[in-house]
């Protein structure tokens, strides 16, 4: 758990933002990057650097993404038809552990992730262990009876941190979300700047 933590606080200071809008980041404190040389003037960064920066953030931003699995969507985002930018967003929109943390059931993505792995979710009545399984319009995650009342989940709900948004139906009481339609990138309600046009720039280069 604590190799988690470290590597998003480690990501906050890296990129310059707080990138999932938590009150306790190092950032709103530290706005450095971290190592012993984090406080040495920045040099202007090249193409390259920046379209580094911002893919790496995107991939951070939903968890413990390996770089292999990263890729992976990008790919099958080049093979649909459309601006690759938005099917790539729309790609990481769908799986179930952003579904999970984006309607509130956890306070953040990696709690989603450990969440989903203990089995405390299902999808269409059926429970499921995969955080990055793919959502179709018309699914609908669902917490399990027995996980309801965990402080986790109870404390997420309540929070005021974070909005759901409207490509998802949530309800609060059953504890349900049905993913309603793939989200424009415009939709998505990232807390730091996010550009998926210079990722597609650096795997495209």
């Amino acid at each position: 758990m604590s190799k988690r933590i470290s590597a998003k606080h480690k990501l906050d200071r890296r990129v310059g933002e707080n990138v999932w809008g938590r009150p306790k980041s190092p950032i709103n404190k530290r706005d450095y990057g971290p190592g012993m040389h984090g406080q040495r003037r920045k040099g202007k960064l090249s193409d390259f650097g920046l379209q580094l920066m911002a893919k790496q953030k995107l991939k951070g931003y939903y968890g413990n993404i390996s770089e292999k699995h990263f890729e992976r969507t990008y790919n099958e985002a080049v093979r649909q038809r459309g601006n690759t930018a938005e099917l790539l967003i729309g790609l990481l929109e769908s799986r179930l552990d952003a579904v999970v943390y984006r309607s509130k059931f956890v306070p953040t993505v990696f709690a989603a992730r450990q969440f989903i792995n203990h089995g405390h979710v299902k999808v269409n009545g059926v429970r499921t262990n995969i955080p990055s399984m793919r959502l179709k319009v018309g699914d609908v995650v669902e917490v399990k009876e027995k996980s309801r009342n965990m402080a986790l989940v109870l404390e997420a709900l309540q929070s005021a941190e974070r909005d759901i948004p409207d490509y998802l139906e949530v309800d609060p009481k059953k504890m349900t979300a049905t993913y309603l339609r793939v989200p424009e990138f415009a939709e998505v309600p990232y807390q730091c700047t996010m550009e998926p046009n210079l990722v597609v720039e650096y795997y495209s280069s």
